[in-house]
Order: structure tokens, then sequence, then C-alpha cells
């Protein structure tokens, strides 16, 4: 664990070591639809020259592949499939059921909207945008490699682990169109529901499924990502297709923001709250302070028992317990404040009344609290 937060480490045996500055590049790359690589260090701790690369860890995140293309019994071990073995049209099979032709497209659950699927498309059309940018290539464009987190958010996973084991500085960009036909063969099964979907020998029956039921831009820009081999292609080419269904995902995104913001908000105040809590705690019903027994019991710290008592303690007039706590927000907040506001402290034993202000309240707190902090950060009294 580093900075308070978890990673994942996958450990590799290594042949060469020409690739650090493609490392140093990757740790650099920042989006949000990549798993991010934070560190690659060497051990020997497996008897040879391994590297374990480090890339943050998302609980609870499934794979594309889990996600939709494998039986439903099928166990999801932790996000990754039991083994990696692409067939001849480059998707994983591992974990597949024995038959999944188009003919029984119609027993799945039903085809993706497609809202969705171009949803998915920004996503990882943005991440490879970035990753083609830097001068990289993705090269695990896969669905066993691709994580949905939450409701429909993908990450890219284990970027940079093949840079490593088949290391070469010259085909960059050969393996970028690489990626781009790996992209459009997800979208293409994505949209039929089924692996399946993109063998060569199901490959017209594919297009005109997606054809009956989808956009025209959506069947244009899988052609375009795989069969439009004739002259190097970019990621940025597939824009115009897109066109304004970025801005619904832009919107979609900006709404997520601001729901997550609000609930920040709250917690903002749920932390101010609980820090006031903690310091009258502290102060209140202390057994002695600086040898002296009464501390808790005198002075300031008397009217911060007596208000402690008047959050927490009140009765009804038939003597049960009165529990609000929108009264103790709004004390504390007046609190926190200093409100001018006056406030009327009764000793339990009602023979003492007090009416003082909240602002009279938060002097006594900070003074008291702060004699307290003092003895604590100063120097060990003598015995």
């Amino acid at each position: 664990m580093l900075m308070s937060k978890f990673f994942c480490m996958l450990g590799f045996r290594i042949s060469n070591t020409k690739f650090i500055s493609v490392i140093d590049t990757w740790k650099k790359l920042q989006h949000s639809n990549l798993v991010n690589l934070r560190e690659v260090f060497t051990t020997k701790a497996f008897g040879d020259n391994s590297m374990v690369f480090v890339h943050d860890y998302h609980p609870g995140a499934d794979t594309l592949m889990n996600l939709y293309f494998n039986q439903p019994s099928a166990p999801a071990m932790n996000g990754y499939l039991p083994g990696y073995c692409p067939d001849i049209d480059g998707l994983t099979t591992a974990g597949m059921p024995p038959k999944t032709g188009l003919n029984s497209l119609r027993q799945h659950a039903g085809l993706l909207p497609e809202s969705l699927i171009w949803g998915y498309i920004v996503q990882l059309s943005s991440v490879l945008r970035t990753i083609h940018a830097a001068g990289l290539a993705c090269r695990a464009f896969d669905p066993s490699k691709i994580l949905v987190t939450g409701k429909s958010r993908l990450r890219l996973n284990c970027c940079g682990i093949f840079d490593v084991l088949t290391y070469d500085p010259n085909q960059h960009n050969s393996k970028q169109q690489e990626d781009l036909m790996a992209f459009g063969k997800i979208v293409l099964a994505l949209a039929c529901n089924t692996l399946s979907a993109v063998k060569r020998s199901n490959m017209t029956s594919s297009l005109e499924l997606v054809s009956r039921n989808y956009s025209a831009d959506l069947r244009n820009l899988i052609l375009y990502l795989l069969h439009n081999q004739t002259r190097p292609r970019s990621i940025n080419d597939i824009m115009p297709m897109i066109g304004a269904r970025f801005y619904t995902q832009l919107d979609a995104a900006q709404m997520r923001s601001d729901v997550i913001e609000n609930e920040l908000a709250k917690e903002v105040q749920n932390g101010r709250l609980f820090r006031l809590l903690v310091k009258l705690g502290t102060i209140t019903e202390r057994a002695e302070f600086n040898m002296d027994q009464s501390w808790a019991e005198t002075g300031d710290r008397y009217l911060l028992k007596l208000f402690r008592d008047y959050l927490f303690h009140q009765i009804t007039e038939d003597g049960r317990p009165w529990v609000d706590t929108a009264h103790v927000v709004a004390c504390l907040n007046k609190l926190d404040a200093g409100s001018s506001e006056k406030v009327c402290l009764m000793a339990r034993d009602e023979q003492n009344v007090l009416v003082v202000s909240y602002a009279e309240l938060k002097e006594c707190f900070e003074s008291s609290f702060n004699e307290i902090l003092n003895a604590a950060l100063g120097p060990k009294p003598h015995s």
C-alpha cells in the first residue's frame, strides 16, 4: 500500500532491459479510462530477474469478457480469466460456451442498447487517443483486459506489459493499427452480443445484424475500423461518426460529477461536525488535568459540560429522552460560527441557570481545547 491507496502487482520475467524509456512514458500517462501504471521494479525473489508492475487497484471491478461474453455460471476470478489464448480473429475465447454462433443470439437476454455501446465507444476511443498521441500502443485491447467499474465505466488494464515482454521500438505504428482493429472487433462483438460475431465466417451476417438493429453510424464505424486498411488510420478519424453523441456522454459525466460533488459536500460538513464533537469530548468529563481533578468542572469547562447536556441529554415534559438530530446539528453549527444568539444552560440539579451566547461558548471551547493541546505537545512533566 502506498499513499493510503491499494495497488495491484503483476510479475513477469524479463529478457530485454531496453524498455525503460517506454515504461517511464506509461507511468506519466494519466487518463480516466486507464488503469494507471504506478511503478515498475525488478526483483530476484522468484529466483531470476523478474519485473513487477504496480497498477491501480479497483475493487469490485469486472471485465468486459465476464460481463457480456461469458456463461452466467462462469466464475469471475478476481477480474481475470484462466488463461489468455486469442483465437485466429484476435479476441480471447477462454471461458466461452462451446456453441455461441449467431443463431444463439436470441437465447441471450437481448441486444445491448445503442446508447450504451456509444458510451463505451466514446470512452475507449478517448483513452486510445491519449495512448496513441503519446507514441504508444495499448497491445492489450481485449475484453478480458478491459475492466468495468460502477455502472458503465471502462478502464484499459495491463497496458505497458507487452512493451516489456516483446520490446520493439519500431513497431508502435503497426501496433496502433492493431489497436484500431481490436477496437472494431470489440464494438462488433458488443453489438451482436457474442464474440462469435468477429469470426471471418460470421462477419457478413454480423454486419447485417448491426444494420437491422442499429444506426448507420455504428455500422460505418465498425466497417472503418475493420476493413479500411489501405492507408494508416487514426483514432481521430472516428470522431465525425461519434458526432453529437459525444455531448450526450459529456453531459452524463458532468451530471454524475455534480451528484458526487454534492455527496462530497455533505461529507465535508459531516467531517466538520465530527471534529467539533471530538474536541468537545476531549474537554468534558476529564478526570484530571495538570494534577487538578476539578479542572473539567470549573470555569469555561463547566459551561461546556452544561452545553454538552443541552445538546444530548434533554428530556421531554413527561421525563422521556428527547432525541433530535437536527437540534444537535443546528447547535453545533451555531457554535462553530460563533453566533451571537443566546442559549439557556441549566445544571442537572436545576439550581444553576446560565444564559450565554454561542460566541462566548466558542471562546471557552477554543481556549479549553488549546490548553489541552499545548499540554499534550509540551515537554514531559517532571514526576
